[in-house]
């Protein structure tokens, strides 16, 4: 019986031992996973994006312009339609709170324009829709990609955009933002088994509810076509042999298909409970609450974020409870903005620490118990993963930010957490960990990285072992396989 997750629903299954849960570092690796589930397609079979934007120059192999086979990702889906391939795409129509949906303004036009071209494609009439459901100052930030062949289902969700920008790995030394160095961090994973039919449920509902939108609920002329038809819910899918091993996929969705300032033109979802839905606040909470060792959650802000905030749904109180038992809190953030945060690109980031963090963590534990957080920044980086890792037994990764806005369902998200005993999450703590430290990841570096007692030593030197020395993971060759190339995480003084 899972210990970190919530009691299960019909609405909310868990997926025992038979579901393969793939965690996927970086762009440049999820791009390469799409590539090659995307590569012969056939007629019959399926392609499902829910994303907050796609890029039509995105060339999922990173060619340059002008490279011998450069194809990018849209011309590829319009050929698949072409050849008979079923492609859907769900595309926001609302990408900031500062950013009302109307064609003219911002990416809500990218957007708009992209759907067009698809919808006018043969075979994709009605294959691409603008979703501008939920609350005013929400967005549908779901990111999945999900691909039915020969009836075999791949579901991807996660964090990264379909934009090529986000074409980077580590060290992040190649990209440049306004001719200085900066690297993009982020995360998804992909799901085989039952639980990828899941991921494809919760995109099947979706497109129903976005084909059922008021065509001139914000604009003079209809964004979307009439939508195709809803496609088929998935076959039953074969399980993967995924011993010791439990498995969600979580969503957060507000209460409201159709929000107004005027409470009569408000409308409720098809299929919705009045609420919403809020299952990856309930299984973080849960998980968080559950924790023993520590708790590690990679966020791009570490804050709340004023519009659309509510106070109920944040988890600052429960990262508070867990280092007042003692467990470890380790929180890590951007060094860098995302260029596209509206008006605040050239605000430093984590340089110290957020209101939030002080003033609902810091402050309400006792002073000894103040020293089991620690928050860190990666310089040159934008920290776009939504990580979450718990005691090498439990992982979430997926869209949903840290702040309340994610967790309530103003931004539409998904999520696909993992419990399990097996080195899963253990190895993918590793290779992160290692990726945040510079460290080239050799086998001796990997077995002190999967030393729990030693590892946690990193954040903290007060956190390891009392025959370690205070230097150990901040001098080369403490511990012996450790050879930094450069260093980049730094801490943000909580004092």
């Amino acid at each position: 019986m899972p210990e970190y997750f919530p009691a299960p629903s019909a609405d909310c299954p868990t997926f025992d031992g038979d579901t393969e849960w793939a965690p996927i570092v970086d762009g440049v690796a999820y791009f390469a996973e799409l590539d090659e589930v995307l590569t012969g397609l056939e007629r019959g079979d399926e392609v499902l994006i829910a994303g907050l934007e796609l890029d039509a120059d995105l060339d999922l192999t990173g060619r340059p312009h002008g490279a011998d086979g450069r194809t990018t990702l849209v011309d590829r889906l319009v050929a698949a339609g072409a050849a008979g391939v079923d492609v859907r795409i769900l595309l926001a129509g609302k990408l900031s709170a500062f950013v009302l949906p109307l064609p003219g303004l911002a990416n809500f036009r990218a957007n708009a324009a992209l759907c067009h071209r698809v919808n006018g494609s043969p075979g994709l009439a009605g294959h691409a829709l603008v979703d501008y459901s939920g609350p005013l100052l929400g967005s549908n930030h779901q990111k999945t990609v999900v691909v039915t062949r020969r009836g075999e289902v791949t579901a991807f969700v996660g964090g990264i955009d379909l934009v090529q920008e986000r074409f980077d790995h580590e060290p992040h030394t190649t990209l440049r933002l306004k001719g200085d160095r900066w690297g993009w961090h982020d995360t998804a994973v992909r799901l085989r088994g039952p639980a990828a039919a899941r991921a494809h449920d919760v995109f099947l509902r979706r497109w129903h509810e976005a084909a059922g939108l008021p065509t001139r609920a914000w604009v003079r002329r209809s964004v979307n076509p009439p939508a195709a038809p809803t496609p088929a819910a998935a076959g039953d899918q074969k399980p993967v042999a995924a011993d010791h091993t439990s498995v969600r996929v979580l969503r957060s969705i507000s209460n409201r298909k159709l929000d107004s300032v005027l409470p009569w033109r408000r409308v409720r979802w098809d299929a919705l409970p009045p609420t919403g839905v809020q299952e990856i606040f309930e299984t973080l909470t849960a998980a968080i609450a559950a924790a023993r060792r520590y708790v590690y959650i990679e966020d791009q802000y570490l804050a709340e974020y004023t519009a659309g905030a509510q106070r109920r749904f944040e988890l600052y109180p429960y990262l508070r409870d867990a280092a007042a038992r003692g467990v470890k809190v380790v929180l890590v953030g951007s060094g860098t903005r995302d260029p596209d945060d509206p008006g605040l690109n050239l605000r430093p980031i984590n340089s110290s620490v957020n209101r939030d963090i002080r003033s609902k963590i810091l402050r309400r534990l006792d002073p000894e118990r103040r020293g089991n957080v620690a928050v860190y920044r990666v310089e040159h980086v934008t920290m776009h993963s939504k990580l979450t890792l718990i005691d090498d037994v439990f992982a979430n990764i997926g869209s949903a930010n840290l702040f309340s806005r994610s967790m309530s369902g103003v931004d539409a998200e998904i999520s696909a957490a993992v419990e399990t005993s097996t080195p899963a999450v253990r190895d993918l703590r590793v290779r992160v960990w290692a990726e945040h430290l510079r460290a080239p990841l050799s086998a001796e570096l990997a077995a002190e990285l999967g030393d729990l007692d030693l590892a946690l030593g990193i954040w903290d030197p007060a956190w390891l072992p009392a025959d370690r020395p205070a230097t150990t993971w901040r001098t080369t060759g403490e511990p012996a396989s450790f050879a930094p190339v450069e260093t980049v995480l730094r801490r943000v003084d909580t004092r």
